[in-house]
């Protein structure tokens, strides 16, 4: 199997490479011929360098060897380093160099994003929603190339493997809010789930499974939810034959960014302070908006399906209301005005 050296690491070898002609022909010229270290040193330079200055001394038959394939390994070790300066520059090996510290800084800079580690289908269609969303996303991908297409689209992509910590350090696991684990293989993620909780408690971390077995060790691992793509595709299409007419209702419903009909999460606590102890009433009649409040969530975990209008709101409840893009605009703008 081929190991693919990048140019900087080319570079690092290059400088190595040279520094060990110096310290080898100045042991050599030591040794050899008993030159003091500034003399040996000095010759280990001036043959390196090919000058054609003259000796320090008279050569021996063994010092002429030595000096001879010395001449050839300084050679060797300029050739190497042409080559390695000359790919760093035409790969452009050095604009990665400072998009990878611009894209640090840019990472450490950002809070509350969510972080997608792997880049396949499922991974692919995280992205998309949470794009919708308008939420920040840091992508962790092992595949150069399609990391590659990914920062032409726009994306803060880290390019590695999920599985090592570095790079989910890397990519703000300290300020994220959320986690999704996307990987084809579970013991990936249960590995990366594990980590992550290790670094952050509140952070709400969500993992693909392909495996049944595997969703009581993620969630043991710390994952606040586990998805199964294959068991959730398997139970849509069997509903679209018991109801057709219902999922294909359902399946116009989306989360706030979509073009038909919305649903929307709102925390009380968003909600003007004069409202956040009220009635759902009192809240519909100042709400000019026209959405609908189809649930609510207590402070208790307990959920409300269509509230009536004397339920009384708690400080940390929330409504889920139902709406058209534009009305979900609505009343945002609103929220947004009243904080």
């Amino acid at each position: 199997m081929s190991i693919k050296i990048k140019s900087f690491e080319r570079l690092y070898l290059a400088f190595i490479a040279f520094l060990a002609v110096i310290l080898l022909g100045s042991l050599g010229f030591v040794f050899i011929e008993g030159y003091s270290w500034i003399e040996a040193f000095y010759m280990t330079v001036i043959t390196v360098s090919t000058v054609g200055f003259r000796e320090v001394k008279e050569l021996s038959p063994e010092g002429m060897i030595f000096t001879s394939f010395l001449i050839i390994s300084s050679i060797s070790a300029f050739a190497y380093s042409i080559s390695a300066l000359t790919t760093y520059f035409v790969d452009g090996e050095y604009r990665n160099t400072f998009k990878v510290a611009r894209l640090k800084k840019e990472i450490a800079k950002l809070e509350n994003h969510v972080i997608v580690c792997g880049y396949g289908r499922v991974g692919e269609m995280a992205v998309a929603e949470l794009r919708d969303h308008d939420t920040t996303v840091v992508i962790v991908e092992q595949d150069e190339a399609r990391c590659e297409i990914l920062r032409q689209e726009g994306f803060l992509v880290i390019s590695g493997d999920a599985t090592n910590d570095q790079n989910i350090e890397q990519a703000g696991i300290g300020n994220a809010k959320a986690l999704i684990a996307t990987m084809p293989i579970d013991a990936h993620n249960l590995y990366v789930i594990l980590s992550a909780r290790v670094r952050s408690e509140k952070i709400l971390l969500i993992s693909r499974a392909s495996q049944l077995n595997s969703v009581n060790k993620l969630k043991v691992a710390g994952a606040d939810n586990v998805i199964m793509p294959d068991k959730v595709g398997g139970a849509h299409m069997a509903s679209l034959v018991a109801m057709p007419d219902v999922v294909e209702f359902l399946d116009h419903l989306s989360i706030q960014g979509g073009d038909s009909i919305n649903l929307e999460e709102i925390s009380v606590e968003q909600l003007p302070h004069n409202q956040i102890k009220s009635t759902l009433g009192n809240l519909l009649k100042e709400d000019i908006s026209g959405v609908n409040v189809v649930g609510l969530k207590h402070s208790s975990g307990e959920y409300k399906i269509n509230p009536g209008p004397n339920t009384v709101l708690d400080g940390a409840c929330k409504l889920f209301v139902l709406g058209t893009s534009d009305q979900i605009d609505t009343l945002n703008r609103m929220l947004k005005l009243a904080q």
